[in-house]
């Protein structure tokens, strides 16, 4: 059976370097940091008081009062990137030419409307034990309601589902949607991730886990991927949003086209339920099952943007699989961990990052990784990390990583669009 090709017709995002796609462009490119401190929530007696927040985010600049207060924060994130998406591909519902029924939307989330959990258990906990809920409680909690929102608010009739696999959950879910249209399923679906746990349950909770940066006294440098001295991720919220389009139906409507989106993979470290295989086990094979899934070799790959989340485990076990999958070429390819910006963004870094990789494809240009200041000596000094400034080159192709509690590993990978 011969697949179809897909292809990206249309970008969205909300993320901490910015309300649309050119901000976070720009901001990713210049070595922009979006931590700093918490202002959701009075965070003063917590060990981590810092993250990775949405600027100046008010939901009712895009939607009426009335919705927004249906929907959790990260189901807002997600349609307002939807919105930007679907006005990017042309496919809002001013365009009858689209047939809905062959437009899908494949979304996901990490952990889904905790905020709304939260604040509904301490309701009701501080109550007389008397059950009042909200009515909307449950719709505005559950991971796959961002994937239902979506697809009513533009009238998308087909395949309509979320994945869920912690921090890799926005790769999964593009991998997901692509095999849909290669198998003739869908024309056109939307798909990314949205998170939005910055708040006492969610930082408590990866506090409890130790698995955050405690550099309170200098959060816009906390998260400092491959460095010797990282300590922990910086949480960050985000909403990212691609349009994957079968490649015939794109040239015929006429549509934009980004890149192709040439293949991926996903595998398991069946090692341990937060760490990573100390030999990148896992990450190996999953980015062997992403070139083998694109029919690529290594050498074709020019970038990687890696889950590097400025853990001391995670980082040296993902350059040691790097080194491993790519031999001598892994010494002339480009790394960097734009988390080190955005925070790690659980269920949303994924796609905020395939994003990044895209823009590297159009532009050839790769955004660094900031916050290098003391080399790790355990790291192959013969990596490339574009460590501080971005780098220009030619950019064929770009690989994208991202790994999740559990031992979920997915990577996708993305390639020029040649006319």
């Amino acid at each position: 059976m011969q697949l179809k090709r897909v292809v990206v017709t249309g970008i969205g995002t909300i993320n901490p370097l910015g309300n649309n796609l050119e901000e976070y462009w720009s901001n990713l490119l210049n070595g922009v940091s979006g931590a700093d401190s918490i202002t959701l929530f009075d965070a003063s007696k917590f060990k981590t008081r810092f993250a990775c927040e949405v600027k100046g985010f008010d939901p009712t600049n895009f939607m009426e009062r009335k919705e927004a207060r249906k929907l959790d924060r990260f189901a807002q994130l997600a349609l307002v990137a939807s919105d930007m998406a679907v006005v990017d591909a042309g496919i809002s519902k001013e365009n009858a030419e689209i047939d809905r029924d062959r437009v899908g939307v494949i979304f996901a989330s990490g952990i889904g409307g905790l905020t709304t959990f939260q604040e509904e258990v301490i309701n009701f906990a501080k109550g007389d034990g008397t059950p009042r809920f909200n009515p909307f409680f449950i719709p505005k909690m559950i991971l796959d309601i961002a994937a239902g929102q979506i697809s009513m608010r533009h009238s998308f009739r087909g395949p309509n589902f979320a994945v869920v696999s912690a921090c890799a959950s926005s790769t999964n879910a593009i991998i997901t949607a692509c095999d849909n249209i290669r198998l003739g399923k869908a024309d056109i679906i939307i798909s990314g991730g949205s998170e939005a746990v910055i708040s006492e349950a969610g930082v408590g909770g990866f506090n409890a886990m130790k698995a955050m940066s405690e550099r309170n006294d200098d959060p816009k440098t906390a998260s400092r991927p491959y460095d010797k001295d990282r300590d922990g991720f910086v949480m960050g919220e985000a909403a990212g949003v691609v349009v994957l389009e079968e490649y015939e139906h794109a040239i015929k409507r006429g549509a934009k086209i980004y890149c192709e989106i040439a293949g991926g993979g996903a595998t398991a470290d069946a090692y341990h339920l937060t760490a990573p295989h100390p030999e990148g086990l896992g990450a190996k094979n999953v980015m062997a099952a992403a070139l083998k899934d694109a029919e690529m070799q290594a050498d074709e790959i020019d970038y990687i943007n890696t889950h590097g989340t400025s853990t001391p485990l995670g980082d040296g076990a993902e350059a040691k699989a790097i080194t491993e999958v790519f031999g001598e070429h892994a010494y002339s390819l480009n790394i960097s961990a734009t988390k080190s910006m955005t925070g790690h963004c659980l269920g949303a870094a994924g796609v905020i990052e395939a994003i990044a990789c895209i823009k590297a494809v159009i532009h050839d240009i790769i955004p660094p990784t900031i916050n290098h200041f003391t080399d790790d000596p355990t790291l192959d000094p013969k990596l490339n990390f574009t460590f501080n400034q971005p780098q220009k080159r030619i950019v064929r192709a770009a690989l994208s990583n991202t790994f999740g509690f559990g031992g979920h590993n997915a990577c996708v990978i993305v390639k020029k669009y040649v006319a």
